[in-house]
């Protein structure tokens, strides 16, 4: 495979710059960069879905007719809109479409064979093979695209953060797995924001900076380099300073939440059960446990979006639930950034818009907004470093980009609870740190308590004082909840 002078400009604005780059038999590469620095958009180009670039891409015959699959949260984001629109649960006695399911993502409609069921077993993703992948956490999402992928056979295999999403022993596991698809003579090309996660397999590296590119070359050689060392450099962000609405906001008075006995099933599948928790008036709390143990599950039973929620002993600042509240009398406390909201947003939306939907629990902006809450919008923008952005669209941002608008849409509202699902993934280090902080420095305002879900080890704000952890039992989970010193942070 190779690149010549190749440059692309997505709706004027450019993307890739004279990009020279050529793979030899036996090389495995990782591109790397920090957000926005252009690697999806030319893992697009290798894998022929982004067509109108300038230059030359030369790929192997043998690759082409094998065929090029690639793994990203776009592919994942194209599946669930697919399913969405074929989606005919109100024409169903049971009022239940589960869309494509795990199986049929992973087979494309053929028998599983002994190999594809090794890969499956090896990912951990037997369990859930009927279900659909809407209704499966992000990971085991991840991971069922990465099975489906690699049962393909292609001629080249290309994955985009493929450990983004995953609970540390998912992360080990796919660590291995690529390690061992690394040995085969087939060429994979992995796209990474950090050079502390590189897998050994690697052989070449291609550090990309805003369209342009750094260096490339052998992996000891390129890691050597001070230019590529510096620009990966965890780099400490000023702390925000919030609009000024935001210290207007009620101080809470009520408990949290309090859940007593709550349970959750669906069909024979017990995702919940028995769950009793408080989360006090000062507490911020982290959500933590394996892919699938339901995490996601609990949010949206707190959020109101799951209907199994009613009938069921729960109370928010309180008031308990099924008493006489309307969905947006609850959501009104609620500011959320998760992988389905992300996933789920229309596209061809104005950043700033996309903001200002948050005064709406909408996704997109489909009224006139007020003055204020231009303002408003506009503040936290300038709050999150976004100002730059105002009149960009949303889809034309990097992945990481869009999380920091979906915080600051999150926030415009000011809630009394924020809830962060992964926020940081998309997220390369030094965005990371700056997502952080800026959240820490939210809480520090003491008008919004968080509950804050991560899989990455260290990637948590340092106001968290509360963990409720799944813990994996004979019969499913087990729940413990206690409270944190900023020193006892998993």
């Amino acid at each position: 495979m190779a690149l010549e002078n190749v440059s692309l400009t997505y709706r004027v604005n450019p993307v890739l710059r004279n990009i020279n780059w050529s793979i030899q038999t036996g090389q495995q590469w990782a591109i790397i960069g920090r957000n926005s620095a252009g690697k999806s958009s030319l893992a697009n180009i290798v894998a022929g879905s982004a067509k109108h670039f300038v230059g030359q891409c030369t790929i192997a015959e043998s690759v082409r007719e094998q065929g090029i699959a690639y793994v990203c949260f776009e592919q994942q984001k194209m599946l669930i809109e697919r399913d969405k629109k074929l989606d005919d649960s109100e024409f169903r006695p049971d009022a239940n479409d589960p869309g494509t399911t795990v199986r049929q993502a992973i087979s494309a409609g053929q028998e599983l064979n002994q190999e594809t069921l090794a890969w499956i077993e090896r990912l951990g993703i037997s369990h859930i093979l009927d279900r659909g992948i809407r209704f499966v956490s992000t990971g085991e999402a991840r991971k069922t695209l990465l099975a489906q992928a690699i049962c393909q056979t292609p001629g080249l295999l290309i994955l985009d953060t493929p450990t983004d999403g995953l609970d540390k022993r998912s992360q080990q596991t796919l660590q291995d797995a690529l390690n061992f698809l690394l040995g085969k003579p087939k060429p994979v090309i992995l796209l990474y924001r950090d050079i502390k996660k590189l897998p050994e397999g690697i052989t070449h590296l291609l550090v990309l900076d805003q369209g342009k590119i750094v260096a490339q070359g052998p992996k000891h050689e390129v890691l050597a380099l001070a230019n590529v060392q510096q620009s990966f450099a965890h780099a400490r962000h000023r702390l925000v300073e919030l609009p000024s609405n935001a210290q207007d906001a009620d101080t809470a008075t009520h408990q949290a939440l309090i859940l007593n006995h709550v349970g959750v099933r669906y069909g024979d599948d017990v995702i919940l059960r028995d769950l009793n928790w408080i989360m006090g008036k000062h507490h911020h709390t982290l959500l933590a446990g394996p892919n699938g143990s339901g995490k996601t599950t609990l949010l949206s039973l707190i959020t109101g979006d799951n209907p199994k929620a009613y009938g069921q002993d729960i109370t928010v600042f309180g008031v308990k639930r099924g008493s006489g509240e309307s969905i947006w009398d609850i959501k009104r406390y609620f500011g959320v950034v998760d992988a389905a909201s992300h996933l789920n947003f229309p596209p061809r939306q104005q950043t700033l818009h996309v903001v200002i939907s948050g005064f709406y629990d909408s996704q997109g902006l489909y009224q006139k907004p007020t003055d204020s809450q231009v303002r408003q919008a506009k503040a936290w923008m300038q709050s999150f470093g976004l100002s730059a952005l105002v009149n960009t669209e949303f889809d034309t941002l990097s992945f990481g980009q869009q999380r920091i608008i979906l915080l600051a849409r999150a926030m415009v509202k000011q809630p009394k609870m924020l809830i962060l699902d992964e926020p940081t993934l998309g997220l390369d280090a030094v965005h990371t740190q700056q997502l952080l902080d800026a959240i820490d420095h939210v809480a520090q305002a003491g008008h919004t308590q968080l509950i804050f879900v991560s899989h990455s080890v260290g990637e948590y704000p340092r106001c968290i004082n509360q963990c409720l952890e799944f813990v994996p039992h004979e019969s499913g989970y087990h729940l413990t909840c206690r409270n944190l010193a900023p020193s006892e942070l998993p």
